[in-house]
């Protein structure tokens, strides 16, 4: 066991697979066992323990953790003392921002929040939700819901603040957004007496790094191609590219090896354009980390 050991919180439910699955694209894997909090990792130096997103930034604010992911929303409920060292844009469906809105049942008469003054609201982010009231000037009975809360309107609410990414479930329960309250994406955050420590600074900036490296290389892909000398200019002109593409000699003086990375979806289109132009030898290759 090493001498130095980061306590890191992985999260529970429904972001622990999409978390499991970019920490081991990123070179660290993580083993959950079943009926077992404490998930295994290749890294003598991290301990891991699964803790709900709800919880993680209480625990981490109180030193129980070092280091740990959770939602931006979280943070912001629990107000939690945190701190936020990085962005990452990953869900449990997709890579983009969650989404907590304001629902009612589509043959509700609610229009906008002003009409649920005196009303009875149920949410999982009470507290959420209540700052958005008081933004609005509007006084309602916000109950905490334990779950199910989509199937709580008509009877057992007015309406909602629940969280969505696709809007299928919402759909599915035939409510209707009235407002977004908030937009929300997944922190790395730390205990802040942790990162004062130099050791636990430098391991936890390491996994940032190489956590934001692989969500940088999504949807990009590597193209090399040769391309004679007189045709540079306008090869070029085609290519979008991170910075500017490497150019460099070849054995036959005549032509040139050129590199650069691209978005995956241009690759349809810009491949065919290339050819015409005149690119030779095209190879695309997969890119699993790209580090500013």
């Amino acid at each position: 066991m090493a001498d130095n050991i980061l306590k890191l919180g992985v999260p529970a439910g429904s972001l622990q697979e999409a978390t499991v699955d970019l920490f081991q694209k990123s070179g660290y894997n993580i083993t959950v066992e079943k009926r077992s909090y404490f998930p295994t990792i290749d890294d003598d130096e991290i301990e891991c323990m699964l803790i709900r997103a709800q919880e993680m930034a209480r625990y981490v604010a109180n030193g129980v953790l070092d280091a740990g992911l959770t939602g931006h929303d979280w943070i912001i409920e629990t107000r939690a003392d945190v701190e936020e060292i990085a962005e990452l844009t990953f869900s449990k469906v997709s890579r983009r921002p969650v989404r907590w809105v304001l629902c009612v049942p589509e043959s509700s008469p609610v229009q906008s929040v002003k009409d649920l003054e005196g009303k009875t609201i149920a949410t999982e982010a009470v507290g959420l939700t209540k700052s958005y009231l008081e933004r609005h000037g509007v006084k309602a009975n916000v109950e905490f819901s334990w779950g199910a809360t989509e199937v709580k309107p008509p009877k057992l609410a007015d309406a909602i603040v629940e969280v969505t990414e696709t809007g299928s479930s919402l759909r599915a329960n035939h409510l209707r957004i009235v407002d977004e309250i908030l937009q929300s994406t997944t922190r790395f955050i730390v205990n802040k007496t942790a990162y004062a420590d130099p050791w636990k600074k430098a391991k936890i900036d390491d996994i940032v790094l190489m956590l934001k490296a692989t969500l940088e290389a999504e949807n990009k892909v590597g193209l090399m191609m040769n391309v004679p000398k007189s045709k540079i200019d306008s090869i070029l002109a085609l290519l979008p590219s991170l910075q500017n593409p490497t150019v460099a000699p070849l054995a036959n003086a005549e032509w040139v090896d050129v590199m650069t990375v691209v978005d995956q979806k241009s690759i349809r289109n810009l491949i065919p354009a290339l050819k015409r132009e005149g690119a030779q030898g095209i190879l695309e290759f997969q890119i699993t980390k790209i580090i500013d």
